[in-house]
């Protein structure tokens, strides 16, 4: 037999039953478009994570206080003064910019509305090593630095909770924690991030924030520095020149630092290495439907062979030999595989796309992945799982004997 007779008769049988072979279908179906939408979600998961990572900033460095790994008891807190000294061209030449930061949860109020919001105490370097864009107004400068100003820049988010809208807001004021700031720019959408919404988070002066603000720690403390080295190239040299400022100035060994640097490639690895987890586990729930419609294809097949015993038998006493009886019925239920994993990978496509528009609707905008890899992914698992439910019952009709199987009634 060639291959187009044999898929001829596939077919002709598949369609001999076309509800039973449809509800089969269906199985698959659902099993690929599960597989297909759950890969996607996951891979969109990790494009938004990793571009939000990139977001913030180019050839960043962040340095909190404490070290995990040293397992330090009183670290020395970050302040003022260190984010001084490493600004320093002549200890660290590799770093280009300098930004401590103080950050506080604190009750914002305007125009009768109220909210606890993320407020960041920054200096005017912030704009430069986080990549900050205004959509109007301007950012915080020296002079507001050295008058410990009363003034704030609004994320889009907030500017939104507070007015009911995002422009227009140059000169208006708030409360913040009962003290009044006056805006004096609005930030451009940047989206989630690392700790929570960009969008959603006042920047106020350093100083202002530690004289007004901040009501714990010492007056020169900071809660992170963020660093931007002068090229990308230059991000492990900048850090080590970091770490050797910081431990001249905390006076720790190597080896015992109180204090941790990390780089943009570290945050984008662990974020990674946690989608990709994340997108592994969705991808096997999903396949775990995919084998039931397996199941199926091997429940319909078995009743196949139960069927067509006699015309088993038929065939056999007519010459046909256990390799045709054998092809023949993989074929069924490949066929049967292959149809549902068409149908299931644009099933799981159009699901990928409703699951993006319903986040858009609901306002946290999510974009979803489908890649070639995943659709081969699934495409060829959905042909495996044919092969491999359909090889017993095709097995058991290639091995019935021709006598007993004309006997069968």
């Amino acid at each position: 037999m060639n291959l187009n007779q044999i898929l001829l008769e596939a077919l002709e049988s598949l369609n001999a039953n076309k509800m039973r072979s449809g509800l089969t279908i269906l199985g698959i179906v659902i099993g690929v478009a599960a597989v297909i939408a759950m890969l996607g979600v996951g891979d969109g998961a990790q494009n938004s994570i990793t571009g939000s990572i990139n977001d913030i900033g180019t050839n960043l460095l962040f340095v909190f206080s404490g070290n995990e790994e040293a397992e330090i008891r009183n670290p020395r807190p970050l302040t003022v003064a260190d984010a001084k000294a490493l600004s320093d061209p002549f200890a660290a030449p590799s770093v280009a910019a300098v930004a401590p930061v103080i950050n506080g949860q604190y009750e914002a109020a305007a125009q009768g509305e109220k909210m606890m919001v993320a407020v960041n105490g920054v200096v005017p370097e912030h704009r430069q090593v986080r990549n900050e864009t205004l959509t109007e107004g301007e950012f915080i400068n020296e002079a507001h630095q050295l008058e410990r100003a009363s003034v704030a820049v609004l994320g889009p988010e907030t500017a939104q909770a507070l007015f009911g809208r995002s422009s227009g807001l140059v000169g208006e004021s708030i409360r913040i924690n009962g003290q009044p700031f006056r805006v004096i720019g609005v930030l451009e959408s940047k989206g989630g991030g690392m700790t929570g919404s960009n969008d959603d988070r006042i920047l106020v002066p350093l100083t202002t924030a530690q004289s007004r603000l901040k009501t714990s720690g010492g007056m020169d403390e900071v809660d992170a520095i963020f660093i931007q080295a002068a090229t990308a190239e230059l991000v492990p040299v900048a850090a080590e020149e970091v770490a050797q400022v910081l431990r001249t100035r905390h006076r720790s060994a190597i080896g015992a630092d109180d204090f941790t640097v990390y780089t943009q490639q570290d945050f984008l690895s662990t974020a990674e290495s946690i989608t990709g987890v994340f997108t592994i586990f969705l991808g096997g729930i999903a396949a775990i439907s995919l084998l039931v419609g397996g199941i199926g294809i091997m429940n319909i097949m078995l009743v196949s062979v139960a069927e067509r015993t006699r015309e088993i038998g038929l065939r056999k006493a007519l010459g046909a030999r256990k390799r045709d009886i054998l092809t023949q019925f993989l074929a069924e239920s490949s066929m049967l595989s292959f149809f549902g994993g068409i149908v299931g990978v644009l099933l799981g496509w159009l699901i990928a796309i409703i699951i993006e528009q319903v986040s858009i609707a609901l306002g946290s905008p999510f974009a979803t992945a489908i890649s070639l890899d995943s659709v081969l992914l699934a495409t060829l698992f959905s042909a495996a799982v044919g092969l491999f439910f359909g090889l017993y019952p095709a097995n058991r009709a290639a091995s019935l004997q021709p006598v007993e199987a004309l006997r069968y009634e």
